[in-house]
């Protein structure tokens, strides 16, 4: 059966995008809580969170930190035990979003957009967090877990959801989407490839180097601090 490529589809990055924070720093840090971790996991991220924090290096070495941290010590973590921890997260965490992408949600959602959501957190919590906001499909990072019911500590599909603008088109052919009218919403440089294939790129509250992209681009710039919401 062909698809018509007639509905209009919205692209969202997750962490720092509409929700306040990342859902995998989130869990990360529950995990150590909960001694699943060892308080050492912490190490593997400290430097490039003080790095960040005191300005003096980036979110995404950051977030990479973290995201090798979790990898390293997943290994063996039973699956039970991180789901329990992931929902507790998610509970506590779902309502910690943006107004104006929260809003842009809603609207489109009355729109019949279809709703996609990339994040590099686990696929597990992404797909908890997004299911409560309405999206139609989620993309994140799936760790592998052995007949054990264990992660493994091996990451699948890594060559998909490192390029968003390959989940993009894989997408729009599968759903049988259009890019008319098309809106991306992101906040980092990895963004960017998916910012480009969109006709509405936005960017929320964006790193330096995707501000000088914007910039450049024309694209719209939104930054939402407290309680007021700037559209430069």
């Amino acid at each position: 059966m062909i698809k018509h490529h007639t509905r209009k589809v919205a692209i969202f990055d997750i962490d720092g995008t509409i929700f306040r924070s990342s859902l995998l720093i989130e869990v990360t840090e529950a995990l150590v809580n909960e001694k699943i971790f060892p308080l050492k996991a912490r190490a593997g991220y400290a430097k490039e969170y003080k790095q960040w924090s005191e300005r003096e290096g980036s979110y995404e070495d950051y977030i990479m930190a973290v995201v090798r941290t979790f990898l390293k010590n997943i290994k063996g973590v039973e699956h039970k035990d991180f789901s329990k921890v992931a929902e507790r997260v998610i509970a506590l965490n779902y309502n910690k979003v943006y107004v104006y992408t929260r809003d842009l949600v809603k609207k489109l959602k009355k729109m019949n957009y279809y709703l996609l959501a990339i994040s590099n957190s686990p696929q597990e919590m992404v797909q908890g967090f997004c299911k409560k906001l309405g999206f139609n499909k989620t993309y994140g990072r799936v760790y592998e877990v052995g007949k054990n019911n264990k992660y493994t500590g091996n990451m699948l599909y890594l060559d998909l959801i490192t390029d968003k603008s390959k989940i993009l088109k894989r997408v729009i052919e599968k759903e049988g989407l259009t890019l008319k009218d098309s809106i991306g919403v992101g906040d980092t440089e990895s963004d960017i490839p998916l910012l480009k294939m969109v006709e509405i790129p936005i960017c929320i509250n964006p790193n330096k180097n995707l501000f000088n992209v914007a910039m450049r681009e024309g694209w719209r710039i939104v930054v939402e601090r407290k309680d007021v919401i700037y559209k430069l």
